[in-house]
């Protein structure tokens, strides 16, 4: 019993990549300016193939209707990326296998910083020998009216680390969920600052450093945006201490510590001791199948794109107990459907395919002795090329982690209180829906 679920995976992809190479080859698009509402002409747009290093499969423009078409034999047969050009930025659109037709948002381009608003930090601490690994995540928001995306080349969002720190990377992921690796600007005073295109909708700031470590650690964490709640994590046994800090008990198997809001210019002074328990090995970095370009005008200085800031990525294997229900789900539909793969990079739910009416009644509950693993098995089925099956399964599981890191958030937010249930019950459903997208046939 225990192969039939691998055989029912396997028979799924196999059937995915027929049906993908059927309409592989071809692939229409529309850029549309959101700001205006209307189909954007003569805009530059590329095509990038991801699973072959970003290479530059063509580059057309849009006409006057905004329309534009590649034809290309490797259309459809992996995940691809749409890089369009517009008013002196570029903004990214994933194109996934399977999908003819596409959409490529433009915005038009505000300077105004009161397009941003910073809604949270979350700070993550782990011990490594002589080494304290620090983590830290802000969530912003551009609500701008008409929707605008917010850049300025010197720099549009600044930050601080602590001192002594050496910073070790910088990412931002926007709603179509492609992290894209940064290049820190200096402002002086112990400011840094990225310059990117920070489209409507919300976007995660990730970056990571490293501190000295002897077993005991004083780390002041500086606040450079005002009324912004902050949240420290760190795994069982380490003891986390600060003024005004208090126990938030345990999220996925971390300890979580809630903070008022520090006023700008102000910093928090954290006593950190102890060795963290060991992690379990998971594996699951992201895979390495091309890094796609820079977004924004983004000084990266190559433009890589990685799936979060190196020790942050370790964290999401905390989530595998929390979240086995919600991925047992996944692998009943996966082994009664055919599985058309989403890329990694795609949870953009505004640019995903409307689900078919639901069929509650044909999936079951996983029993709740044995849930399903939370990952997709990797397999390598005997009628299809070995490196075709092995990138897909990676998409999957790919997918899946970009799932697990995202509910971790929101989980977090939940308890800081910066979201509301109404927003925290909208945004679970979403992540469930992606879910059954990635799954769905």
């Amino acid at each position: 019993m225990k192969a039939v679920g691998p055989r029912l995976l396997s028979i799924s992809l196999i059937a995915s990549l027929a049906a993908t190479a059927a309409v592989a080859g071809t692939v229409h698009g529309t850029v549309m300016n959101r700001t205006t509402g209307k189909p954007a002409a003569n805009v530059e747009v590329t095509l990038l193939n991801t699973m072959a290093n970003m290479a530059e499969v063509g580059t057309t423009k849009s006409d006057a209707q905004g329309q534009f078409t590649f034809d290309n034999p490797n259309i459809g047969m992996g995940p691809m990326l749409l890089r369009a050009t517009y008013a002196g930025v570029t903004l990214n659109t994933s194109l996934p296998p399977g999908r003819p037709d596409v959409t490529v948002e433009v915005f038009d381009v505000s300077k105004d910083p009161k397009t941003l608003k910073v809604d949270s930090h979350v700070v993550i601490f782990e011990p490594s020998g002589d080494k304290l690994i620090g983590a830290e995540e802000y969530i912003v928001k551009n609500e701008s009216q008409p929707p605008q995306a917010y850049f300025r080349t010197e720099g549009n969002f600044q930050f601080a680390i602590p001192e002594n720190a050496k910073l070790q990377q910088i990412a931002t992921t926007s709603s179509t969920g492609m992290p894209v690796v940064q290049a820190p600007i200096e402002k002086g005073k112990g400011l840094n600052a990225i310059a990117y295109a920070f489209r409507p909708g919300e976007t995660n700031i990730r970056l990571s450093y490293e501190l000295p470590y002897t077993g005991s650690a004083t780390v002041k964490l500086p606040a450079t945006y005002d009324n912004v709640r902050m949240l420290l994590v760190a795994p069982p046994g380490i003891t986390v201490t600060a003024d005004g800090l208090q126990p938030g008990g345990q999220e996925q198997g971390m300890m979580v510590y809630m903070h008022p809001p520090l006023a700008v210019k102000s910093a928090l002074t954290v006593n950190i001791s102890g060795t963290a328990a060991p992690q379990s090995a998971g594996g699951g970095g992201q895979g390495q199948g091309g890094m796609p370009p820079q977004e924004g005008n983004s000084r990266t200085g190559g433009g890589d794109i990685s799936a979060i800031p190196g020790r942050l990525d370790d964290f999401k294997w905390y989530l595998l107990g929390g979240l086995a229900a919600l991925f047992a789900m996944g692998a009943i539909l996966l082994s009664r459907k055919q599985v058309v793969v989403s890329p990694a990079t795609e949870p953009d739910v505004e640019h995903m395919a409307p689900p078919p009416p639901p069929k509650a009644s044909k999936v079951k509950p996983p029993p709740p002795a044995k849930p399903a693993p939370p990952v997709a098995p990797v397999v390598t089925p005997p009628a299809a090329p070995a490196t075709t099956v092995a990138s897909v399964n990676q998409q999957v599981t790919s997918s899946l982690d970009s799932l697990k890191d995202s509910i971790f958030r929101l989980e977090l937010r939940r308890q800081a209180g910066t979201i509301s249930e109404e927003d925290y019950a909208r945004e679970r459903a979403q992540m469930e829906k992606l879910l059954r997208d990635l799954v769905r046939g």
